[in-house]
C-alpha cells in the first residue's frame, strides 16, 4: 500500500522536509503495521533533521505516535488487529500515515488516554520520569531547577515534581510564560530575559543553591546551572536546543562545590521492553489520575511540517505539538 511519509533527502533547515508517497508492505516477522492517527512533535526531530545528529540518507523523520494496528506479523502474540498502540524513539519514520514498527517497542494505550493526548506525552512523559524518577530521584522537601520550564518536557516536569512534594523553580522567559508555569507545578519562576539565573536561585533557597539541575538548554545555560547548585549538588544534562554545553573538567566540579555532572537519555532508560513498559505505564497512569494534565498547545496537519519545524526550533511554540497525518 502507498502512504504519505516526510522524507528527508539531505540534513538542514526545515525546507529540506518534503512529502512523499511510500510503499509500505505487510509486517515481517515481529513487526505490526500501523494505521497512524496523531504524530508526536519533539525536538529530537529538529537535532537530526538539522544535521546535530548523523542520519543514513535518505530517511523518514520523527519518533513519537499513536495510532492502532492493522496487521501483525508472525510471532506476534501479543498485539491484536484493532489494538491501540503507541512509541516514541527509536528509529525514525513517524511523520507517516502508516508504518510499520517492531512490535515489541509498542506500548498499550489505555482507555483512559485518548490518541492525541498519548501522542502528546509519550516521549516528554517518559522523559520526565525517567529523570526524576531514576537518574535523579526526586524526594519531597528538595529543591529543583528545571530549565526550559514552558517546554512540552517542561509542564509536565513541574507538575510531576509537584507530585512528588519537590520544590519546582522553572526558568522560562517572558512574564506569559513564567505565568504560565507557576499554573503547572512550579513554586517559582525564573525569567530568564530580566533575572540573574544563579543569583535568583540562590536567593529563593536561602543562599545554598538548588539540589540538582535539570538542563536542556546546553552552551546558554551551562554556568548558570553550574552556579545555581549546592554543595555536593547534581548536574543533570539532558540536552542541547542551543549547542553543546563545554567540557567539564573534573577540578571546575571539585572547585564549585564537588558537583556530580551527568549526561543522560532516554534511550538507555528504556532500552529493555521491561523498562519500555513501566515508564510507559506510569506516564499513562499519572494521565489518567489527574496528575499530568497534557498541554497540546500547537496542532499541525503534516502539510505544514515546514512550519512546524520552523516554530518549534524559534521557540515560538509552548507545551507539546501534535501532527496529524
Amino acid at each position: 500500500m502507498k502512504t504519505k511519509s516526510v522524507i528527508i533527502s539531505e540534513q538542514g533547515p526545515a525546507e529540506v522536509l518534503t512529502i512523499e508517497d511510500i510503499e509500505v508492505g505487510s509486517p515481517g516477522p515481529g513487526e505490526v503495521l500501523l494505521e497512524q492517527t496523531v504524530i508526536g512533535l519533539n525536538f529530537m526531530d529538529i537535532y537530526q533533521r538539522s544535521g546535530h545528529y548523523p542520519l543514513n540518507l535518505p530517511s523518514g523523520l520523527g519518533l513519537e505516535a499513536a495510532g492502532r494496528a492493522l496487521e501483525v506479523g508472525e510471532g506476534v502474540s501479543n498485539i491484536k488487529v484493532g489494538d491501540r498502540l503507541a512509541y516514541a524513539t527509536g528509529a525514525p519514520g513517524a511523520y507517516a500515515a502508516h508504518r510499520l514498527y517492531p512490535a515489541d517497542r509498542l506500548v498499550p494505550i489505555p482507555d483512559g488516554v485518548d490518541d492525541k493526548t498519548a501522542a502528546a506525552v509519550l516521549m516528554k512523559g517518559m522523559t520526565v520520569e525517567y529523570l526524576l524518577n531514576r537518574a535523579y530521584p526526586v524526594k519531597a522537601g528538595l529543591d529543583v531547577l528545571f530549565h526550559a520550564a514552558s517546554g512540552g518536557v517542561g509542564l509536565l516536569a513541574g507538575q510531576w515534581g509537584k507530585h512528588l512534594g519537590a520544590r519546582m523553580i522553572g526558568v522560562t522567559s517572558g512574564p506569559d510564560n513564567c505565568a504560565k508555569i507557576l499554573e503547572n507545578g512550579y513554586a517559582d519562576a525564573i525569567d530568564r530575559k530580566s533575572e540573574n539565573i544563579a543569583e535568583r536561585a540562590r536567593a529563593l533557597t536561602g543562599g545554598k543553591g538548588v539540589s540538582v539541575v535539570f538542563d536542556s538548554v546546553g552552551k546558554a545555560t551551562f554556568e548558570a546551572s553550574i552556579d545555581s547548585l549546592a554543595p555536593r549538588g547534581y548536574f543533570m544534562s539532558f540536552g542541547a536546543t542551543t549547542g553543546e554545553a563545554p567540557a567539564v573538567t573534573p577540578s571546575l566540579l571539585q572547585h564549585k562545590g564537588s558537583l556530580y555532572f551527568c549526561r543522560p537519555t532516554l534511550a538507555t532508560y528504556i532500552a529493555s521492553r521491561e523498562d519500555l513498559l513501566a515508564s510507559a505505564a506510569e506516564v499513562f497512569r499519572l494521565v489518567e489520575a489527574g496528575v499530568l494534565k497534557v498541554n497540546i498547545n500547537q496542532t499541525y496537519q503534516m502539510s505544514d511540517i515546514v512550519t512546524a519545524h520552523r516554530q518549534l526550533e524559534s521557540g515560538a511554540t509552548s507545551g507539546s505539538s501534535i501532527i496529524l497525518p
